[in-house]
C-alpha cells in the first residue's frame, strides 16, 4: 500500500499540466502513486500525461470519455490504493515537500483529515491565503469541538484524507454534468463525518486564480450549488450531529448562495 494516492482530474489543461505533474513527480515523499484521470481531453493533455507515465512508474492513467469532474474523481478514488488521498487540480501545482509533511502529520495524529493553508497564484504573484485562522494546530478535533470550522472555504485540494475513512463513510462525488460544485459536497460530507480533523498553518498548494476557463467562473452552473447542498443535508441527517453543527451548516449554505449570487 502506498502512503498516499494523489488524484489529478484532467480536462483540456495543456497550458498548465506540465507544471502540475512535474511538482508531483518531484515530491520528497517517494512512496506515493499519482492517478491521472483524463476526462476525454481534446487538446495536448493526453500526450503530456503519457510523457510522465512512461518516465515515472508511480504514475497511473485512467482514460475515459468526457463525463465530468465528479465521475472522474470517483474513478480515481476506486483506483487509488494509498493509505491517504490527496487531490491536485491540473491547473495548480504544489510544493515539493507538501505530501511528506502532510502525511507525517496525519500519521502522528491518526487524523482522518489534515487541512492546510494555500497560495493564491497568478503568473505574476503568489500570496498565502490563510483559510486556517483561529483553529488549534496539530491537534485532532471534530465539528462537535468546533462547529465554526464548517464556515471555512471548501478547498478540497488543500487537505489529505484517510482512504478507509472515506470508504467507510461512503463519501464520494456527485456525478452532475461538467464541474459543478461537486467539491462542495465532498468537503462538507467528509468534515461532518470526520472524528479527527487536524490543521497546519503551512501553505503548500498554489491555487491558480487566472485560468479564464476554470469551472468556478461559469455562470451556467450557478444553480447546481442548490442541488449540492440538498444532497449534503440528506447525507448529514444520518450522522446525529448536534443542533449547533446543523445550524452552522445552514450559515455556510447561506454564505455559498450569497457568493454565487
Amino acid at each position: 500500500m502506498p502512503k498516499l494516492s494523489i488524484l489529478v482530474p484532467i480536462y483540456n489543461v495543456e497550458k498548465y499540466l506540465d507544471e502540475c505533474l512535474s511538482s508531483l513527480a518531484k515530491q520528497t515523499l517517494k512512496d506515493i502513486e499519482i492517478v491521472c484521470i483524463n476526462d476525454g481531453s481534446t487538446d495536448g493533455s493526453p500526450k503530456i500525461i503519457q510523457k510522465y507515465a512512461k518516465k515515472y512508474p508511480n504514475f497511473a492513467v485512467i482514460n475515459k470519455k468526457n463525463s465530468g469532474y465528479g465521475d472522474s474523481m470517483n474513478r480515481g478514488l476506486e483506483k487509488a490504493t494509498g493509505e491517504y488521498i490527496g487531490i491536485v487540480e491540473s491547473d495548480d501545482f504544489i510544493e515539493l515537500n507538501a505530501f511528506k509533511e502532510l502525511y507525517n502529520l496525519a500519521k502522528k495524529t491518526s487524523a482522518d483529515i489534515v487541512k492546510a493553508n494555500y497560495f493564491y497564484h497568478t503568473d505574476n504573484s503568489d500570496e498565502v491565503h490563510r483559510v486556517i485562522k483561529d483553529q488549534k494546530l496539530d491537534t485532532p478535533m471534530s465539528l462537535v469541538d468546533n462547529p465554526s470550522i464548517l464556515l471555512e472555504e471548501p478547498g478540497i485540494w488543500s487537505a489529505i484524507y484517510r482512504r478507509d475513512f472515506l470508504n467507510k463513510n461512503k463519501i464520494r462525488f456527485r456525478t452532475t454534468p461538467g464541474a459543478s460544485y461537486q467539491d462542495t459536497g465532498f468537503h462538507f460530507k467528509s468534515f461532518c463525518a470526520a472524528k479527527r480533523i487536524v490543521y497546519t498553518d503551512k501553505a503548500y498548494l498554489h491555487y491558480r486564480t487566472d485560468n479564464a476557463s476554470s469551472s468556478v467562473k461559469s455562470l451556467e452552473k450557478v444553480n447546481y450549488v442548490v442541488e449540492e447542498y440538498a444532497d449534503i443535508e440528506r447525507y448529514v441527517k444520518n450522522l446525529n450531529l448536534p443542533a449547533e453543527v446543523i445550524s452552522t451548516l445552514q450559515v455556510a449554505k447561506f454564505g455559498a448562495y450569497h457568493w454565487n449570487l
